[in-house]
């Protein structure tokens, strides 16, 4: 492209790679690292180790249970930061549906999401991806099929009318920004955005500092009339799929969720930081997302470890069953137990409809006899709160957690 200059240097290291080109009518834009790698050196291998780790567990045995969730709390995640209104056990079943199953807009988001994740984890796991305006509009496109928005235009990019602004960000965050508004220059840009992104890649910029900071410029060049935060999370996580990284890519988006605020306000604070020239002006937004990438990645070696234990659990109560060491009622109490998700109260579980036909004909010397020979077999445990768990939980650490 004539209108921009690349001032790398064939011996310069990734983080002095920058482009800079001269807008029709937005001015100057420079693409930079904007980061201090001696700092992020630390951050990186913690991260490198957190991963090699999380691909020695278990994850074989229960990769497709664990996929389906992150998926779910993502989409959750992703669409919750725009607005969502669904819960995520909503969101995981809106995901499911077939195009001539929803019934409204938000089931509609969130089929699109599934979409756009489903398309992005084909296309990133060729080696030969790379990052494109064509790949860009295509997530676009899927994100925002069928919505029914004033300005939803899928895959179509921005090119404001004279008498139409566009302006992103809000005063709580750090302030009300003007992205590019004229069509050739957001096309432009984004041309310029991936020829950037070659450039870091080539140059040995790793997985985890450049999918940020496409995420970053990508929101300031805000190419898109709508869908534009759902559409950087994606590419995001295309970066670090095409990198080796499995389910945390996807789960970053419930991170952000969960830091919205910081999450939001990074993008101004990074923004005013470069225009006022300060050293390293992306450093934050680096290392908020390295510190979630590795919060995320350890996430889910507990989540692998909890369901490997289950699974060993079901195997144990099954067995239990088989030998018999519990008859057929006890077994029914601890699947429901296992079933519910979180502990159970005993009182509540007298007056489940089932539990109380297992002893229409029973005394309640038995009903307590049954419950302390599945306590004895380690099969349930009773807490401090006399509620009930399954015998492979740790209540001192779910306690915890709460």
């Amino acid at each position: 492209m004539d209108e921009a200059t690349d001032s790398s240097r064939e011996d310069s290291t990734w983080s002095e790679i920058e482009l800079r080109l001269e807008t029709r009518r937005a001015g100057p834009f420079r693409f930079q690292a904007g980061v201090d790698p001696a700092t992020l050196a630390m951050p990186l291998q913690r991260i490198q180790d957190a991963q090699e780790r999380f691909w020695r567990s278990g994850l074989a045995q229960v990769a497709v249970d664990l996929e389906r969730e992150v998926l779910a709390s993502s989409i959750f995640g992703t669409n919750t930061i725009e607005g969502g209104e669904l819960s995520e056990e909503e969101t995981a079943a809106a995901m499911e549906l077939s195009p001539d199953e929803i019934e409204n807009i938000e089931q509609q988001r969130a089929r699109n999401m599934r979409s756009a994740y489903d398309f992005a984890l084909e296309q990133s796991q060729d080696e030969a991806w790379e990052l494109s305006p064509d790949y860009i509009r295509e997530i676009h496109r899927l994100v925002c099929h069928e919505l029914p928005h004033e300005q939803n235009r899928p895959g179509q990019l921005r090119d404001n009318p004279k008498d139409q602004v566009t302006r992103v960000g809000d005063a709580d965050h750090g302030g009300v920004y003007k992205p590019p508004q004229y069509g050739r220059d957001v096309s432009m840009l984004l041309d310029a955005l991936c020829q950037w992104h070659r450039q870091l890649d080539q140059a040995g910029c790793p997985a985890p500092v450049r999918a940020p900071l496409i995420h970053l410029y990508f929101e300031l060049i805000h190419p898109f009339w709508d869908g534009n935060g759902r559409v950087g999370r994606v590419l995001e996580a295309s970066i670090l799929l095409n990198s080796g990284f499995r389910y945390a890519p996807f789960a970053m988006a419930r991170f952000y969720l969960q830091h919205i605020h910081r999450y939001f306000a990074l993008f101004n604070h990074c923004r005013k930081q470069a225009e006022k020239k300060r050293a390293w002006p992306n450093q934050d937004f680096v290392t908020f997302h390295l510190d979630g990438l590795l919060e995320v990645i350890n996430k889910l070696h507990d989540r692998v470890n909890e369901m490997v234990a289950h699974l060993l659990f079901l195997h144990q109560v099954r067995q239990a069953l088989d030998d018999k060491h519990i008859n057929q009622r006890q077994y029914a109490i601890v699947d429901f137990i296992m079933k519910a998700g979180r502990p159970v109260d005993p009182g509540k579980l007298r007056k489940e409809t089932w539990y109380q036909a297992l002893y229409e004909k029973l005394t309640d010397k038995t009903r307590r006899r049954d419950l302390e020979r599945l306590r004895k077999h380690g099969l349930i445990q009773l807490d401090n709160n006399n509620q009930l768990w399954p015998g492979h939980i740790n209540i001192d650490a779910s306690e915890t957690k709460k």
